[in-house]
């Protein structure tokens, strides 16, 4: 039985999980959209204000998988939350529970800090990962969709008065 463990990210772990995005990047066919650097990461995960956390998990002690979260608020429960960005296990290292561990922490960190829920988004052809977390009594809330302002279309509407 492989030995599991999680950990929070430390500021030399900022290569890694830039290696990490870049693998999760590659597996959704969304690396042309990867823009990070290592400052950028270091200065938003370990900086004056830090704006997302991270779980690094290890199977016998090799990094294998991460999780990079952050708190966002439920006006309706009033109460905060936990989005998860990324959730992103090595296939070598899938099937030993990782995946499932780092899930588990999160939703222990959740209700440790007084949070209403834990969400995030899936890619709709991303069937082993929605398999797993409807395993885990996670539902899909169809009724809702996504919409992003990034680029241009943000700046054109920050700019205006």
């Amino acid at each position: 039985m492989p030995h599991l463990q999680l950990r929070p990210a430390r500021p030399d772990d900022v290569p890694l999980i830039l290696t990490l995005i870049a693998e999760l990047a590659d597996y959704e066919h969304l690396a042309h959209e990867v823009k990070t650097d290592a400052a950028r990461m270091h200065e938003h995960l370990f900086g004056p204000r830090p704006y997302a956390e991270v779980l690094i998990g290890e199977v016998d002690g090799e990094a294998s998988g991460f999780a990079l979260f952050f708190h966002n608020y439920s006006t309706f429960l009033s109460q905060p939350g936990i989005y998860l960005e990324d959730l992103y296990v090595r296939p070598s290292a899938r099937g030993v529970g990782l995946g499932k561990a780092l899930l588990t922490e999160l939703a222990r960190l959740a209700l440790e800090r007084g949070c209403g829920r834990l969400e995030w988004s899936v890619l709709d052809w991303n069937e082993p990962a929605i398999g797993f977390y409807r395993r885990l009594g996670a539902r899909p809330l169809d009724d809702w969709t996504v919409y992003r302002l990034t680029g241009e279309a943000l700046a054109n509407l920050g700019r205006r008065t």
